[in-house]
């Protein structure tokens, strides 16, 4: 079969080549960027799905996007894919200590309130700053707002900062709820929008301390609710009548219905 790895090397060599092919030869990396994102999502969507082919042919697209800002890096005599190899297989060597060194952990949940003082001891030893602003420093800020929660909240466990039990975060998203009843009572739009901001906040810690990535639940959520919808929608057109003709009852009766029949089935 060959060493792919180095054919790719070699393909993206003969794209940006001189010979090569003329769009690849103009992209840089703002005009990758988008692109960047959109085989992030893909491989996302892709990890939601059963088609392991799909997800090999959308992990080698993300694969490619590596490869190519890499080689344009290579261009500027910054680094090439080599380094980027090297610096990760390093770095993953030195954070975990536990698997190639003589340091041992009682759980993971010990390993990551440790993680940010490998991070130090690796800054220190490349000449970096050991201190920062903050421990949430380093949160990319164009994340999307549903990962930057879920990265600030993890980032805040590993020191110790967290809710012991899974009633703790319950016990502070009902209090949640309550702070946006005595909001919309108050009827200031500002503190409303805030307390709605706190309670999917809190939400979301539900999510990252029980492990449930937050994106593929709420995708799943989405298709969910979608598919019922448009069945509902079916339903109704095949007696000849539009959704705003039925009563909230009526279109409430068929969902709870319909629902059981899915729970009956699988």
């Amino acid at each position: 079969m060959g060493n792919y790895f180095q054919k790719l090397l070699d393909l993206m060599d003969t794209l940006r080549g001189p010979e090569g092919c003329p769009w690849d030869k103009e992209q840089t990396r703002e005009t990758l960027k988008p692109l960047l994102v959109e085989e992030a999502f893909e491989v996302l969507e892709a990890l939601d799905g059963s088609d392991s082919a799909e997800l090999c042919e959308e992990l080698g697209d993300l694969l490619f996007q590596v490869i190519f800002h890499s080689r344009i890096a290579q261009e500027k005599g910054e680094f090439d894919i080599h380094d980027v190899c090297r610096r990760t297989y390093e770095k993953m060597v030195h954070r975990h200590p536990h698997v190639f060194g003589d340091e041992s952990f009682r759980d993971s949940r010990e390993l990551l309130r440790q993680w940010e003082d490998i991070k130090t001891a690796e800054r220190k030893s490349a000449g970096l700053p050991t201190t920062r602003e903050s421990i949430l420093a380093g949160i990319p800020e164009r994340i999307p707002a549903l990962y930057a929660t879920y990265q600030m909240s993890s980032k805040a466990a590993r020191v110790g900062f967290d809710w012991n039990s899974i009633e703790e975060i319950r016990d502070k998203f009902l209090e949640e709820f309550q702070e946006l009843q005595d909001a919309l009572q108050g009827g200031e739009e500002k503190d409303i929008r805030e307390e709605v901001g706190d309670l999917l906040f809190a939400a979301l810690n539900i999510a990252r301390y029980l492990q449930v990535d937050p994106e593929t639940a709420l995708t799943r959520a989405n298709r969910k609710f979608s598919a019922r919808f448009k069945t509902m929608e079916k339903h109704f057109a095949s007696q000849g009548r539009a959704l705003k003709e039925i009563s909230v009852e009526e279109m409430e009766a068929f969902w709870q219905n319909h629902k059981r029949i899915e729970e009956e089935h699988g």
